[in-house]
């Protein structure tokens, strides 16, 4: 196919010189043998898919808490729109498609119950302990936290895998080992201490396209779920830049069509410009750059995968529309005060007595120190559903607030 596009890859190319080649994997902390029948990235993949931590995604909110309606994302459902974004990317763009879905699939592992409303809460909670981040989670999630193998904790990721999952937004420190903004969360450090991630280097052309096609699925479901719940409408959309000229080519085309066949269809085409975008962008950026290797890419010093100027600009116009008029409307910020509560009442009353959490959790906390006790409490939080937080409130508490 040659066009406008350029020539993209459909899948049955061989990779370009600059992906990352599942061959020449840098492996795993512990050594495995391969599989036969899957490349290392496809296992990963796999991995990923059968671990609690994915399934517990299917209870953890998005935007809207997971038991308000059938209908809205949640983190499971937005994590598989990420990965199937990023599997066109990577694959227009020939790189492994395998890897760009497994980075997309566990990026959110570290999410806490409640959205951004529950890791704001417990990183208030843990800042004395050096605070909570969802990413840095994410890695402890897949290499300590996950218990499924008889011979190592975690999933036993590969490098690229792991790389893709702590740098899909870029690096993290300097070449001096500074952060980049501000100090790197001890959990990274420490396991790139053991299998080293290069956190000053960007990573490979497919945890890029995760992590564009994240901004992608979010700006644009995110508008969906708004439409949903009336707390966005076509007319206010018709006032920015983005869905505004959509809106204005569907009516064209459909005058009668109604409002909510106009939504998905705004949908679909808001999708396929970013997307297309993406690839024009950055198969603009790679003949510039000419990488020859998937380490030239991590070298380069800049992302390659990138809107277009004119779409950056949009797509910071739709975030900004999203931020007022979605993430602080009044009845989500009702109800984000009242998860942040439900997550400090049970911090607070597990750091207080470990024994109030279940067996495998509190086993050496009452003799531990406060350092140890606090990040344990963190894993324990981070890794509960909506309903499940509900439901430890509910037994520990005389009053639980209903989020609805």
């Amino acid at each position: 196919m040659t066009n406008e596009l350029g020539d993209i890859g459909f899948g049955y190319r061989p990779r370009a010189a600059y992906a990352c080649d599942p061959a020449k994997s840098r492996g795993r902390l512990f050594d495995e043998v391969e599989s036969p029948t899957r490349t290392p990235f496809q296992r990963d993949r796999d991995r990923i898919i059968h671990s609690t931590a994915f399934r517990r995604l299917k209870h953890k909110t998005q935007v809207f808490v997971a038991h308000e309606g059938d209908h809205y994302r949640t983190r499971l459902t937005h994590s598989i729109e990420v990965a199937q974004i990023a599997r066109a990317l990577a694959r227009a763009l020939r790189g492994d498609e395998d890897l760009a879905e497994a980075v997309a699939l566990v990026h959110d592992f570290g999410h806490t119950p409640f959205g951004h409303t529950g890791e704001d809460a417990l990183n208030e909670k843990m800042v004395a302990w050096g605070g909570f981040d969802h990413n840095a989670q994410s890695l402890r999630v897949v290499t300590r936290l996950e218990s499924r193998y008889a011979e190592f904790d975690g999933l036993n990721l590969t490098w690229e895998t792991l790389e893709g999952l702590v740098k899909h937004n870029g690096p993290l420190t300097d070449a001096s080992g500074k952060g980049l903004k501000g100090p790197v969360p001890q959990a990274i450090r420490d396991y790139s201490e053991l299998h080293d991630l290069e956190l000053d280097r960007f990573a490979g052309i497919e945890a890029q396209c995760a992590a564009i096609a994240d901004d992608i699925a979010y700006n644009t479901h995110d508008i969906d779920d708004g439409l949903r719940s009336g707390f966005l409408t076509l007319g206010m959309l018709e006032k920015v830049s983005l869905p505004g000229s959509i809106l204005e080519g569907v009516r064209q085309r459909y005058p009668a069509l109604d409002d909510v066949r106009t939504g998905h269809e705004l949908m679909r085409r808001q999708i396929t410009m970013m997307v297309e975008d993406v690839i024009v962008s950055t198969t603009a950026n790679l003949a510039r750059i000419k990488p020859d290797s998937a380490d030239a890419v991590r070298a380069a010093g800049e992302t390659m995968v990138t809107f277009s100027a004119e779409m950056a600009a949009f797509e910071k116009e739709l975030k900004a529309f999203l931020y007022k008029h979605l993430y602080r409307h009044s009845e989500v910020m009702r109800v984000r005060n009242e998860a942040e509560q439900i997550v400090n009442d049970l911090f607070e009353v597990y750091f207080a007595d470990p024994r109030a959490m279940p067996d495998g959790w509190r086993e050496g906390l009452d003799r531990a120190d406060d350092r140890i006790k606090a990040r344990s409490v963190a894993d324990f939080l981070a890794g509960m559903t909506d309903t499940y937080a509900l439901k430890e409130h509910r037994r520990l508490f005389d009053h639980t607030p209903e989020l609805s």
